[in-house]
This record gives C-alpha cells, sequence and structure tokens, in this order.
C-alpha cells in the first residue's frame, strides 16, 4: 500500500491550532502520512505570541537531511522560517534534492499581529524561496509586502498577484478572507487568473487558518491532484472546519481539523 508523504517546514504552536500541530492534522485529515522540520519555537496561545526561540540554521538542515533522505516528500508545505539564515538553508536542501511540489505559504506576521518574520529575512524570502515555490499563498497584508503595494480590493490582489508571479514562483495564490463578502481567493499562472469563493462563516474560530489551508493544498498535491482541484478541495475544507470550530482557550477560536471525525 502506498501512503501518499507531505513534509511541513514550519515554526511550533505550543497553543496546538497554528504551525506544524495545524499542518500534521491537516495532512491526517487527508489521510496523508506527514513529516515536520521544525524552524522555531513559539509559546505561543490563543491570545498571542509570548516568546520565540529560532532553531540553529545547521539543525533546520540535519532534520530536512534525515526526513528527505529516508522518507522523501511527495509535497512541502513551507511556513514559519524567521530568519535569514534558515531561510538559506532550508532553499540550499530542497535545491538539492529537487523538490518539486512546494507550497509556500509566507509566514510574515501571526492572526495576534506579533511578528513572525525578521525583517532582514523578506528579501531572503523572496530571492530564495520564492523561486522554488510550485504556488505561493499570501494573504492580502503579505501580498501588499511582497508585491510592494496595498491590497484592499480585489482589483489590488490581481495586480500584486501579477507582480508576486514576477519574483520567481509558478503560481501565486492571494487570499481575500480579510475583504467584506464572499471569501474569495485568486490565482495567477501568467495566463489566466482563477477565482476560488466561498460565503464568508461569521466565527471567531480562525488562529491557524493560513496554515491549515495551505497545508490542505499541499496534502491534494501530494495525491497528485492538479493545482487547481487541490485548491478548491482545500478551501472548502477550511470553510467547513471555521464553520465547526470551537472556542479552546480565552483569544481566538480553534479550527475542527477533524471536521468530519469529531
Amino acid at each position: 500500500m502506498t501512503v501518499p508523504k507531505a513534509l511541513t517546514i514550519a515554526g511550533s504552536d505550543s497553543g496546538g491550532g497554528a504551525g506544524i500541530q495545524a499542518d500534521l492534522k491537516t495532512f491526517s485529515a487527508f489521510r496523508v502520512f506527514g513529516m515536520s522540520v521544525l524552524t522555531a519555537i513559539t509559546a505561543q496561545n490563543s491570545v498571542g505570541v509570548q516568546g520565540v526561540f529560532n532553531l540553529p540554521p545547521e539543525f533546520v538542515a540535519r532534520q530536512l537531511d534525515s526526513v528527505l533522505d529516508d522518507f522523501g516528500a511527495d509535497a512541502v508545505k513551507i511556513g514559519m522560517l524567521s530568519t535569514a539564515p534558515i531561510i538559506g538553508a532550508v532553499a540550499d536542501r530542497l535545491r538539492g534534492n529537487r523538490q518539486g511540489q512546494i507550497v509556500l505559504d509566507p509566514v510574515m506576521i501571526a492572526k495576534s499581529g506579533d511578528p513572525l518574520l525578521q525583517p532582514d529575512a523578506q528579501a531572503a524570502l523572496v530571492k530564495e524561496m520564492l523561486p522554488l515555490a510550485q504556488v505561493v499563498t499570501p494573504n492580502l497584508h503579505e501580498a501588499g509586502a511582497l508585491a510592494g503595494m496595498r491590497v484592499a480590493t480585489e482589483a489590488d490582489m490581481e495586480e500584486a498577484a501579477r507582480r508576486i508571479l514576477a519574483l520567481g514562483p509558478k503560481h501565486v495564490l492571494v487570499k481575500g478572507g480579510h475583504l467584506p463578502g464572499a471569501a474569495t481567493d485568486i490565482l495567477w499562472n501568467g495566463r489566466e487568473l482563477t477565482r476560488f469563493t466561498t460565503p464568508r462563516i461569521d466565527s471567531r474560530s480562525t488562529h491557524g487558518t493560513g496554515c491549515t489551508f495551505s497545508a490542505a493544498i499541499a496534502a491534494g498535491l501530494a495525491r497528485r491532484q492538479p493545482l487547481g482541484d487541490a485548491i478548491r478541495e482545500a478551501k472548502a475544507y477550511v470553510t467547513a472546519a471555521i464553520r465547526e470550530g470551537f472556542q479552546a482557550g480565552r483569544g481566538v477560536g480553534a479550527l475542527r481539523h477533524f471536521v468530519t471525525g469529531w
């Protein structure tokens, strides 16, 4: 029996709702074998981020060597990378292994507003990671930072997607979840724009939504789905997980990752 395998390269959320914890839950929900490489450990809960400890870049690289030399990976999801040296180490290993199905979630700031990417690391992210990505999935804030513009409308999302694609990724998916109205994401591949729209769910259970969405896309790619199908299934999954979310702590509510199971 062959089981699809997906690797998450990201930070740990001690609160369990985002980061590698959300990614591994998502992989399991999609019946994909999940593996992880930690880049940072956060002291974090539903209220905010109380501390971040970045792992040494050489140890991040050692984790990658261990996973890829033995298991390999049908798809890779990349989240929090924190520092330029960590970005360099990850990019070097992925290039060396000719890893192709890479979903890059350019994590820059937590939902609580706490920074998760050091200021000098953004240039490294653009130079080292974007050209490796099959698809990059910025939210409005991240799209604006990468594209060098304000993103506040769907027209802005389209222009930002075009600008970001010019930086090297094969596809750009700008997420419009923070705009009013229906939740519309826009995919640009250099030839055509595709919109993915779902009804907006009025819920405070949104912690880890971006991590979960990108991990679900990676799970679909690991299962050999075309990118468009993987995005549609991932968006439906996240919508259901938000709709069935619950209050786990005092702050932002949690997604129900195993939405069909409990």
